[in-house]
């Protein structure tokens, strides 16, 4: 109980960590850090009833991509130095996070305990929705699209609401699926058709527009797989319904494509501004075909576009421009990994365990809407946004484990007491009948 309560801390600390002073002094280390050492330190021994340890999914295409990044380092000292303190506690935070998932990977918790942690990390992503709702509200966001007026909720201020839409999005699946697929516990259906709700206005309220897509696209695969003709209908009626949405919602979704003073279609400038960076990435790149260092593509864009000092809003085109064709395969195998531990949990369970089955479809379009939203953004490596996810991915493995060890472990009967035990000791057939087998005459 006391190591699932420290396990459970991560998971409310993390998306809330702008509300906790987290500085500790001690050599760029943070509380998070320091949590996360006593995790490993205090990690367990083997239960005899857990299954035995087997490598992650994760673990391989997760070192290599520590791996493209060091090398990305040494590339970034030795053609264009820096601070080497700054570098490297950019590095340790990138690696950080990701170690979460070989935490709760062998987290030793059993199948209750793992449920529990699932379901509370689904109601941090519902508390951290409200608060950004609350905020809106405050602020009145729905009334008219402003920058300023754009919610990050516990994430921070309107300059990160994209990645605060982000993970809003890739929880919101979770709760889609088990409301669809879950039968015959109507509370927490309930209890989840109420998180779609709040986390859907959250999103509308960080007026990121890859968002938007994001949540659209892994609702509409949802409904597909479980009501086809619903699905239909709701794509029929689509397009009248987005004048039903609040105004500064729409006017957001309007404005990706504005006329010129001639009138002719051209697109607003955060979206035109990310083609011009990506060109000017794709020329870096060919310049530098091991990549230009970890760390280093701000200071290079403006050599190839006019936004000097700009991020690349694509975590696959900084990964290439950064640490080269190494760190960009690490990335595309990482995602396809994921994908085959949503596939894993699906074959683990029985066909008709209708909670695995939800939560294997439920994280499958969580790793895709993560993969789209860092297509447009790099939240890839903010802590804030991921970490819960790679928490997330390490619990859906350990669940899969333990469902697949049930399945698969034989149900092994007490030996029967022999006669001749029986006759040494006669008490035995008296303190436990059924296991006393008489010798056959």
């Amino acid at each position: 109980m006391f190591r699932r309560a420290l396990l459970a801390i991560p998971i409310v600390l993390m998306p809330n960590s702008l509300h906790v002073p987290f500085d500790t002094g001690l050599a760029g280390l943070n509380v998070a850090n320091l949590l996360l050492i006593v995790l490993l330190l205090s990690m367990p021994a083997r239960r005899p009833d857990m299954p035995p340890p087997a490598p992650g999914i994760l673990r391989a295409p997760l070192l290599l991509l520590f791996a493209s990044l060091v090398i990305g380092l040494l590339i970034a000292l030795a053609t264009r130095p820096g601070t080497l303190v700054t570098d490297l506690t950019d590095l340790k935070n990138f690696i950080f996070y990701p170690l979460l998932y070989f935490v709760y990977r062998h987290c030793r918790q059993d199948l209750a305990g793992t449920r529990q942690l699932l379901a509370l990390m689904l109601v941090v992503a519902i508390v951290a929705g409200l608060e950004s709702v609350g905020e809106g509200i405050a602020r009145d966001s729905f009334s008219s699209f402003d920058d300023s007026k754009r919610i990050a909720g516990p994430f921070g201020g309107a300059r990160v609401s994209n990645r605060a839409g982000v993970f809003f999005a890739m929880f919101l699946p979770l709760l889609v699926a088990f409301a669809l697929f879950v039968r015959g516990r109507r509370i927490w259906r309930l209890i989840a058709i109420a998180g779609i709700v709040v986390l859907v206005v959250a999103i509308m309220v960080t007026f990121s527009r890859q968002s938007y897509l994001i949540a659209v696209v892994t609702t509409a695969l949802l409904l597909l797989r479980r009501h086809l003709l619903l699905a239909g209908l709701l794509a029929v009626a689509m397009v009248p319904a987005i004048s039903l949405l609040p105004e500064g919602v729409t006017q957001r979704v309007v404005e990706t494509q504005q006329l010129n003073e001639i009138g002719e279609a051209e697109l607003d400038v955060s979206t035109a501004s990310r083609f011009d960076i990506w060109d000017g990435a794709m020329r870096m790149w060919r310049d530098n075909p091991a990549g230009v260092g970890f760390g280093r593509f701000p200071s290079y864009i403006g050599s190839y576009s006019d936004y000097e000092g700009y991020d690349a809003h694509n975590m696959y085109v900084l990964m290439l421009a950064e640490c080269g064709p190494l760190g960009l395969i690490a990335m595309l195998w990482l995602l396809w990994r994921l994908l085959k531990l949503a596939i894993t949990v699906r074959r683990s369970s029985d066909p008709d365990d209708r909670e695995s089955q939800a939560l294997a479809l439920g994280f499958g379009l969580a790793v895709v809407a993560m993969a789209m939203g860092n297509l447009y953004g790099s939240s890839f490596n903010e802590g804030l946004v991921m970490a819960n996810f790679w928490i997330l991915c390490g619990l859906v493995e350990h669940y899969a484990t333990l469902k697949r060890h049930a399945r698969t472990s034989p149900v092994v009967a007490p030996a029967p007491v022999t006669d001749a035990i029986y006759q040494r000791f006669p008490m035995a057939g008296q303190i436990a009948p059924g296991l006393y087998r008489p010798q056959e005459k």
